[in-house]
């Protein structure tokens, strides 16, 4: 059964290009826009692996990383996000919370790659 990934950011242009590269990868995947929708779709059928940007229209992204790691702790979450951050903030407080910090213009398949890195076996 192939691993299920989600994605959550309201570009939908970001949301179809992962769905394009991940299912061509084999991966199920999920794409949503909204804090409210991938809370529903991590309660109904979590994913194991959550790719999230930072800011998204209706939620601030690091809140929703906290409630989405008080309903699901293990799954691993990757932040996606063409916020730039100082790596001493990455390496901080920011890494507590999610398993990697991708820039949104990194190479797909850097994206591909951590994404490998990060599902669990």
């Amino acid at each position: 059964m192939p691993a299920h990934i989600l994605s959550i950011d309201d570009e939908s242009e970001i949301r179809e290009l992962l769905r394009d590269v991940l299912t061509a990868s084999g991966y199920r995947f999920t794409g949503v826009s909204t804090a409210v929708e991938a809370l529903r779709v991590v309660r109904a059928d979590p994913p194991a692996l959550i790719i999230t940007d930072l800011q998204l229209e209706e939620s601030d992204g690091f809140e929703l990383i906290d409630e989405l790691k008080v309903v699901a702790p293990r799954i691993p979450i990757i932040l996606l996000t063409g916020v730039l951050f100082d790596p001493e903030v990455v390496n901080g407080a920011v890494s507590r919370k999610i398993a990697a910090y991708v820039e949104k213009t990194a190479p797909l398949e850097r994206i591909l790659q951590t994404v490998k890195q990060h599902l669990p076996a």
